[in-house]
């Protein structure tokens, strides 16, 4: 019995052929960093603020405590020993974890499957949350350190945090590799500010280094009771982006986020956060800004331009992880088809989705102008992440027990730890539901509805055709029996389910009452894994005469390109496929009683069927050569 996972890296995630180490590192540090980078400027604070704790000796020592021992448990032994080892092919990500559990792994189809498939969608609803939250907590914390300097800035607040936002999502078009050699060397200087400003403040004292010892940790939860514990939502703020680092990891790979996290990131950090602490033992009005104050009053303003820049990569961590969660939606078909573009001929996972980035542009600038402040936001922070965190344990040890073939001891050894600390900061976070912590649950439950909705439908869409469904062959036979004529030409027609009859196809025969000398079915399937083999791309199986099944396998990260796939199966076959005409079905649903969903969710699939993408643009077929037949489907 193996108690290690299989081989589970790929080429498009960890070590893209094109690209070197060096400079995957330092596009990570731009992009996937950003979000946990950024935390100093307000974690800390908020652990103070947030909770009414008096800033005194005792408490500080036991705050940075807590800040050590969460980034060492969350961030290094959670995710990068564990839970990034359960990628899939180096997709990282909620939908990714979960599309490692299959019912032929040993689950019940049923009952466990269903289970973690709604927590999985639950997660990846949060996560959306969590990148509205984000840019904006980011950009507002940053930007409000121009009023420790004049609080005559005051009043510019809002809209130079909203020309910021604005500006990050429009150039988000250019893709993560690009943005990231921009914003790799910006945040590295950043990371390198940071550090030195926590060795000068650490140097005057050097006891606050006592503070990992865990004991420190202890006597904090004892002297301060239920407001220490409280607390615990704001010291969390440490390690808010180690979620979107396991979604980015698709975008550069395992090795370079370890690499860029061991190197750099973890060390300046915990400088920068042992800095802060040393400061507050000799004045604790510092506790005010913690960070700006950690220079002379001259740095305020150089800081808060760097800050500034920094936290606009800090929003790009979230933004790029829900491009790639998004993705996975789709080809998962937990979402309508829409539209996405591949920005990197090197890195299968730099993807750039238009509709989730103004949609997100849109929300965040809501949420800046609704909250207006970091430390109202910081009560909205924390709970989608810390829900997303918990669920992301769950589906891992699901995965290490069934997948890997863990011993149950062994699972219940890695999981319980972290799950009991996952479970503390979800606890503490509780209490923010009403100051602001119901918004990303409202984004994230949102999103679970219209997923869980998506899919019910398109299975009620489904069971629906396939009950006038016909075996090919019998079709075939059926047609040439009618004296049905072949035209010359190639026809393909487009159908998910391998070997039936496709209805447009149907259709054109019945109203044409002609069939092409060659005919192609077409079903694409998509495999639990982000990426497929060239050489496994595509089957071929003969059907009748001229006839012949093609099935087109793709990961959940591919984007199908039917047309070029068809060259490939054109030339194996022997065919000319220049003049071929692609036919598709186009079902308008229609809600009617009986079983199914409740009319108002039927009635909110029929809206989302509306908006999804078109299936020529989505599988990029030539427009000039497409026939599109319709047809009704009540559900």
């Amino acid at each position: 019995m193996s108690s290690s996972p299989p081989h589970t890296e790929h080429p498009h995630g960890a070590t893209a052929h094109n690209v070197g180490l060096g400079a995957l590192t330092m596009g990570a540090l731009g992009v996937v960093f950003g979000d946990i980078g950024t935390s100093p400027l307000y974690a800390l604070r908020e652990a103070f603020h947030g909770h009414h704790l008096e800033v005194e000796r005792a408490t500080v020592f036991g705050a940075c405590s807590l800040v050590f021992w969460a980034m060492l448990i969350v961030i290094t032994i959670k995710y990068l020993v564990f839970v990034m080892r359960a990628n899939n092919r180096g997709e990282g990500g909620i939908l990714a974890l979960m599309s490692l559990i299959a019912p032929e792994k040993g689950f019940n189809p049923g009952r466990n499957r269903k289970f973690l498939v709604w927590l999985g969608l639950l997660g990846c609803g949060l996560l959306y949350g969590d990148g509205v939250i984000t840019p904006a907590i980011s950009v507002l914390s940053a930007v409000e350190g121009f009023e420790v300097a004049t609080p005559v800035f005051a009043s510019w607040v809002i809209p130079v945090a909203l020309a910021i936002l604005v500006a990050l999502f429009s150039v988000q078009f250019r893709g993560t590799g690009g943005i990231g050699k921009v914003f790799g060397p910006i945040i590295l200087v950043w990371f390198g500010v940071s550090a030195v400003l926590g060795v000068v403040s650490l140097s005057k004292n050097l006891e606050i280094l006592q503070s990992v010892n865990p004991i420190y940790a202890i006597r904090f939860f004892r002297e301060t009771g239920l407001d220490g514990f409280l607390s615990l939502g704001s010291i969390f703020l440490v390690v808010t982006g180690g979620e979107a680092l396991y979604a980015d990891m698709g975008h550069f790979g395992r090795k370079p986020i370890t690499l860029g996290w061991a190197g750099i990131v973890a060390p300046a950090l915990l400088l920068n956060y042992w800095g802060q602490g040393a400061l507050l033992l000799r004045n604790k009005e510092a506790i005010e800004s913690p960070f700006f104050l950690l220079g002379p009053k001259w740095s305020i303003y150089p800081l808060a331009i760097l800050a500034t820049m920094a936290t606009v990569i800090a929003s790009q961590a979230l933004i790029s992880g829900a491009f790639s969660m998004t993705a996975q939606a789709v080809q998962m078909d937990f979402i309508p088809r829409v539209n996405i573009r591949h920005t990197s001929a090197d890195h299968a996972g730099q993807i750039y989705v238009p509709i989730v980035n103004w949609l997100l542009m849109a929300a965040c600038l809501v949420t800046v102008v609704g909250f207006r402040t970091s430390s109202n936001l910081a009560a909205a922070y924390g709970i989608a992440v810390t829900s997303t965190m918990a669920i992301t344990t769950i589906i891992f040890c699901a995965v290490a027990w069934k997948r890997w073939n863990w011993a149950l001891w062994k699972v219940l050894a890695v999981g319980i730890p972290i799950f009991f600390v996952d479970m503390a900061f979800f606890t503490a976070n509780l209490p923010k539901i009403p100051a602001g912590g119901w918004f990303p649950l409202l984004i994230g439950g949102s999103q679970l509805l219209l997923m869980s909705t998506w899919k019910k439908g398109r299975e009620l869409v489904n069971a629906r055709i396939k009950r006038g469904k016909r075996p090919i062959g019998e079709f075939i036979e059926e047609a040439t029996a009618r004296g049905i004529v072949r035209v010359p030409g190639v026809a393909i027609f487009m159908f998910k389910d391998a070997l039936a009859t496709p209805p447009a196809m149907i259709a054109n025969v019945r109203h044409n009452r002609v069939l092409h000398e060659t005919v192609l079915l077409v079903a694409i399937e998509v495999a639990d894994v982000p990426v497929v083999d060239s050489t496994d791309r595509f089957s071929i199986s003969p059907v009748s005469n001229g006839v012949h099944q093609v099935v087109l396998h793709h990961g959940f990260m591919q984007k199908p390109n039917v047309h070029q796939s068809m060259g490939e199966v054109a030339a194996k076959l022997g065919i000319q496929i220049d003049e071929a005409t692609y036919f598709l079905g186009s079902e308008t649903v229609i809600s009617a009683a009986g079983e199914g969903m409740p009319e108002w969710r039927e009635k909110l699939f029929a809206t989302q069927n509306l908006t999804a993408s078109s299936a020529a643009r989505f599988f990029e077929l030539p427009p000039d050569r497409v026939c599109e037949v319709g047809s009704h489907v009540e559900i």
